[in-house]
Order: C-alpha cells, then structure tokens, then sequence
C-alpha cells in the first residue's frame, strides 16, 4: 500500500512516515499543498494523509482539486482546528475521515485501515496460498508448521502478492504500491527482493508459490500438475 503524507511540520511529516513504512506502507511526503496536489496527480496512492494548514495550498483546496478531478482514493484530515465547521468544510471538500491534533499514532493507524477497508481494500484478516499463511493484524507469515521471519519490504512484497494471488503482476504495479517515489525503475530490486522471498517461501518446498511470467511479472499461487 502506499501512501501521500502531506505535511509542513517536517518533524511531524518524518515521524509518520517513519511509523507507516514501519507497518509495511510505501510512504511519499509533500511539505506544501502545490507539491502534494502534483505528486497525487501523477502518482497511484492508495490513500492520503492530509494536513489542512498547508502553504501554497491548504488541504481544503487540494480535497477539492482531486475530487473534480474523479480521485478516488481515501482521504484522511489532519488538523489542529477542531470546530465543527471546519471538521463539515473538510468533509464536504470530499475527505473520508477528520483527525484532531494532537493524536496518538495508533488512532490514525486504525482510521487508515478503516478507509481502506470502506474503500475496497481486499485485505482480510488472514491471506492464505496453499499452506502459505499470512497474518495482517500480527503480521505473522507461516509455510504449513514453519514460521518465516521477514523484513518489513519483504512482507510487503508478499502481502501485495498475496493480496493479487491468481493474478500476474507487473513490475510497474509492484513499484507503484510497495515502492516510493525513490524507487529506480531501471534497477532490479523488484528481482533482488522477488528472490529473497523465494529463498524463504520456496526453497525446500515440493510445492513452489512464487513464479514469474516472462516479460510480464509475477503470480503467487501452487502450481498445478500442468504447470509442474
């Protein structure tokens, strides 16, 4: 998953998106309005943390840039004004969600799954392939009786592809979610990471779940006796 921080505190800013990539999402940061208005036009965001009081453009007017412009994704509100009609302006600007700060980090935490959830986002409790087992909430990965210790990009390259199990996935998909915008698209770390999950899902196994389509991507599913 990745996701928009747009905030001028620069402690404020680092702070959650340090926190976020630590739960496995892909963070980009905007400091001003007119940054983040251009990064969410251009980047694929999964959903967007917004403070209202931004220079050059204030979160209202960026909520309602993106909105006319069809965006869909979840928008959640940070703010120090706490007025009823400021929380009614946000909403109606088409946020999803309202924060008042100063806010415990584990509340946004639950209020960005929540809009996730409302807004389509498939994750279930538990993600299963086969005997491949991944827990969202522990966050916990098991193949069959063992349990795989996995680094946080690790685990989100996982859950991505478990999240799309049955579907091919490409390289730019990959980038795009669990990558941020520092993300080289001419190197191989897609591959570097694609194969250290292999080494710790697959070798061993009779049964291998991560494969790869030639010049399209990736799947994640047990192959079959045609496959084999």
């Amino acid at each position: 998953m990745r996701v928009l921080v747009a905030e001028d505190a620069r402690p404020m800013a680092e702070a959650l998106a340090k926190g976020l990539r630590e739960q496995g999402y892909a963070v980009d940061i905007a400091f001003d309005g007119e940054t983040a208005l251009i990064q969410a036009e251009i980047n694929q965001y999964d959903a967007i943390v917004l403070d209202v009081m931004l220079p050059r453009r204030d979160g209202f007017a960026i909520c309602r840039a993106l909105r006319a412009q069809g965006a869909k994704m979840p928008v959640l509100m940070l703010t120090a004004r706490d007025s009823v009609e400021d929380r009614v302006t946000g909403l109606d600007a088409g946020a999803d969600d309202y924060l008042i700060k100063p806010f415990a980090f584990k509340e946004l935490l639950a209020r960005l799954r929540a809009l996730l959830r409302r807004h389509g986002d498939p994750r279930p409790p538990q993600l299963r392939v086969a005997d491949l087992m991944l827990d969202t909430a522990s966050r916990e990965v098991r193949r069959g009786r063992r349990a795989i210790r996995l680094t946080t990009k690790e685990y989100a390259l996982l859950e991505f592809l478990m999240l799309h199990a049955g579907e091919v996935v490409s390289r730019e998909s990959i980038s795009e979610h669990v990558w941020d915008e520092s993300f080289d698209p001419f190197s191989n770390l897609i591959e570097v990471y694609i194969q250290r999950l292999r080494k710790k899902i697959d070798e061993g196994e009779a049964v291998k779940l991560i494969q790869t389509r030639r010049g399209a991507g990736y799947i994640l599913r047990a192959l079959d006796s045609e496959n084999a």
